[in-house]
């Protein structure tokens, strides 16, 4: 682990206004006041060149994904988000997901986030944490779950966006509920701290 952990932030949504990726923001900025140095993965990004996973298809073969492999393997600490779909996660982020192995995930502590269109959010939270456990990531107890996302959050007015560096700033939202940020920017200041001390816990003897 280096001395500084790295967090790095993964959000599962393609739509252009994700809350999501407002949401991880707000987190990540968070593990940086802890004292992390930031990453982040946007599979929304139209930049990136994601193909779907398929198993017969070596990775250095998959466009953006080997670069992507290896800032996951450098992460001490991941945030994960998925939008909730079908009461589970976003087909971007389970084709991400398959790319990535125990290779990606082996000792690195991980905070979940699903954020939900509607009132739902139980069955995304609980699938991400089996399939993140299933390739030996530490998901950490806390998780934050967002329903009706469209009313936690408003486009930043003229005049009202905090300055370079502050929590918040790179987003296009205002995280409006108060109870949900302070929770957000706790599980990524969580990361931060296990991502720092995780050879407290990990170096059992054998």
């Amino acid at each position: 682990m280096s001395e500084t952990p790295t967090v790095v932030a993964v959000n599962g949504s393609r739509r252009d206004g994700s809350y999501g990726r407002a949401t991880l923001q707000y987190a990540l900025d968070a593990a940086v006041e802890y004292g992390a140095e930031p990453d982040f993965i946007d599979l929304g990004d139209p930049a990136l060149d994601v193909p779907l996973y398929h198993p017969d298809v070596d990775e250095a073969d998959a466009g953006d994904v080997p670069d992507l492999l290896a800032r996951m393997r450098r992460a001490d600490g991941v945030l994960l988000c998925s939008p909730v779909y079908h009461d589970s996660y976003s087909s971007a982020f389970r084709s991400f997901h398959d790319w990535c192995s125990f290779d990606e995930y082996e000792d690195t502590v991980v905070g979940l986030f699903a954020v939900a269109g509607g009132g739902s959010y139980g069955g995304t939270l609980e699938h991400m944490r089996a399939t993140i456990r299933g390739v030996h990531g530490w998901v950490a107890p806390l998780q934050v779950g967002i329903r009706n996302a469209r009313n936690r959050f408003e486009p930043w007015e003229d005049g009202e966006r905090p300055p370079p560096g502050a929590t918040g700033s790179g987003t296009r939202y205002e995280f409006v509920d108060d109870g949900l940020r302070e929770r957000t920017e706790k599980l990524g200041r969580r990361i931060a701290h296990y991502a720092g001390h995780k050879n407290e816990f990990l170096d059992v003897p054998e």
